[in-house]
Order: C-alpha cells, then structure tokens, then sequence
C-alpha cells in the first residue's frame, strides 16, 4: 500500500509541476475537433475525483461496492470548462487529489483489501469486473489512478 500512496503522490505533484507551466491557450487545445481539450479533460478528471471520493468513504462502511456512474459528457458540457480559467482548474484537481490521497491513506487494510459483492465495478470503472465476481475497494482505487494517469498522459503528450 505505501508503494501505492508514494505513486500517487508522485503522479499528482509531477503532472501538477508540468500543468503549471501550460498557457492558457495551452489548456484550450485539444487533439482534434470533437475531442476535449486540456481544460475539458481536467475538469473532466476533477469530476472523477468527486465521484470517487464518495465511493472511497461510503465504502468504508458498506459490504458492497455498489455506486452509480455519472455521465462525462453531460458533466464536461455542464460546467463549461473551456470557459473556466487554467490555473484555477488545474489548482483544483490538484487540491482534491491531494485530499483524496490522505482519504486513501486513512483506510483500514482490512477494508482496502476486503472482498465485496455486489458491486456496479462491471460499468462503473476503466477496467471492467464481471458482475458475479467479488471485487476490492483497492480495485476500485488502484482504477483510479491508472485513469488519471491516462488522462494526464493524453493532456502532457498534447503540450510537448
């Protein structure tokens, strides 16, 4: 688990150091017409972050692992992040990935690692779980990471 923790850590405090240094006009690109830009895929990711957070507390006192998803697009759309400011999207995701790592850090092991069923991880996550198979809330968190990574990799891979 601390080799998890020290990643994630890391992962948000580089990637934070390199949005940083994005312009505006940066954040306002995206790969091709149709697809999100920087700005967008942040917000998209603070969504993200939102969302998890209360999965990763409810789950501390629950038996299952059962969470509704939300629709992106609608979000992303929702709350115009093209039009919201750089610095103060990229500060947010920041912060709340920050708190979402001492969140993170305060479960049990015991209940990282507890077996749970049912859940909605078979619609809800990046890498899908069968339905009928038990799954951990370490699942659902270590999903969380490798989305952001994703998304980081998609926004820093576009400003070089």
């Amino acid at each position: 688990m601390n080799d998890f923790l020290v990643d994630f850590q890391r992962t948000i405090e580089q990637a934070f150091q390199r949005l940083r240094g994005m312009t505006e006009e940066q954040g306002q690109l995206s790969e091709s017409t149709g697809e999100w830009s920087a700005k967008e895929i942040v917000g998209h990711m603070i969504d993200s972050a939102a969302n998890n957070h209360q999965s990763f507390v409810r789950a501390q006192f629950t038996d299952d692992l059962m969470f509704l998803g939300y629709d992106q697009e609608k979000w992303v759309q929702a709350q115009r992040y093209d039009r919201a400011p750089w610095q103060e999207l990229i500060e947010l995701w920041h912060a709340y990935n920050r708190h979402l790592l001492h969140v993170i850090a305060c479960i049990p092991e015991p209940v990282f690692k507890k077996p749970r069923y049912p859940h909605t991880l078979d619609r809800i996550v990046r890498r899908a779980v069968s339905a009928d198979q038990p799954v951990t809330l370490e699942y659902l968190i270590r999903d969380y990471l490798e989305h952001m990574k994703e998304h980081l990799g998609q926004i820093l891979a576009e400003s070089r």
